[in-house]
């Protein structure tokens, strides 16, 4: 029998950059190579389907909605050889540890998360989730501003910037996020 070797890929950017897209473009391949696949999300990310990762332009497929990280390991099928992980920034920090368990296990792991948050800084546990992957895309956006590359999420309130000191997690999309470049990207503090 032949070892497979797992691996730890993770696709990252801001809001709008199409990386639920990229994981579910992923999948589909892994799923016509006749690879058993197994999706899971945050049960908090109810945007546009409970049991489904969903991008921003349509495209799904099906997933496992959890509460706790630990429940990747509790409710994964023993043939599986492919792991999507959508959003992973909105789970407990054990996500890591999960997702290097299931690569060691010689299991191909595609997580998917923001980098960033609304005030461009570090989101929860994506900064050690790219610092342990074998394989990063970081993916940038358009930005709404001016048309050029878009790197951060602008988050708005009443159609304007929201003030730094405001709640980090609040799951939403286009009616209250923006794809901004870092110049046009704002987060009052006063």
């Amino acid at each position: 029998m032949t070892q497979t070797l797992g691996s730890l890929e993770v696709i990252t950017g801001p809001m709008f950059c199409g990386k639920t897209e990229e994981l579910i473009r992923r999948l589909r391949r892994a799923t016509i190579a006749k690879q058993k696949v197994q999706v899971f999300k945050p049960v908090i990310d109810d945007r546009y389907a409970y049991s489904k990762v969903m991008s921003h332009s349509g495209a799904d497929y099906q997933a496992f909605p959890l509460s706790t990280s630990q429940e990747i390991i509790d409710n994964l099928e023993s043939d599986v050889t492919v792991v999507g992980i959508d959003e992973a920034q909105f789970f407990d920090d054990d996500i890591v540890n999960v997702a290097n368990q299931l690569a060691d296990r010689g299991l191909r792991v595609i997580v998917t998360g923001l980098d960033t948050d609304f005030r461009g800084e570090p989101f929860g546990c994506m900064p050690v989730m790219i610092a342990k992957a074998d394989k990063v895309d970081k993916l940038s956006a358009i930005c709404m501003v001016c048309g050029e590359a878009a790197t951060r999420t602008q988050r708005l309130v009443n159609g304007k910037p929201a003030h730094y000191n405001n709640p980090v997690v609040i799951v939403g999309a286009s009616e209250m996020y923006e794809a901004r470049c870092r110049h046009h990207h704002e987060v009052p503090r006063d």
